[in-house]
């Protein structure tokens, strides 16, 4: 699916489910909200806490990266803004400022 297709099927799904959007203000704090789940899963998985009872982490950290995919996807179409424009756009100015940054960091050698 590209990424215009899949803010059209998220506008889809929140006009024949969701009523409206939330406001922009609520979906940041949804934003913030699922960031913080999918934090607690890697943590649990690839850091130095577990959880209490055996669950399937990869499952789990998948799920919530669609939860955040979804609710960006929400700002997005909200406030008029292309992601995919957004992303090359992103992807050129990090070209541009770190062309060289990254080659000569010690620490990534």
């Amino acid at each position: 699916m590209k990424i215009e297709e899949a803010q059209k099927k998220v506008d889809d799904w929140i006009k024949l489910n969701g009523v409206r959007y939330f406001n922009e203000l609520t979906n940041t704090a949804l934003l913030m909200e699922e960031i913080g789940e999918l934090s607690r899963h890697i943590a649990r998985k690839y850091g130095e806490q577990n959880y209490k009872k055996e669950c399937d982490s990869s499952k789990l950290i998948k799920e919530e990266m669609g939860d955040v995919f979804f609710v960006l996807l929400c700002l997005c179409n909200q406030m008029g803004i292309n992601l995919k424009n957004s992303l090359i756009e992103s992807i050129d100015k990090k070209t541009k400022r770190d062309i060289n940054r990254h080659k000569k960091n010690k620490k990534l050698i």
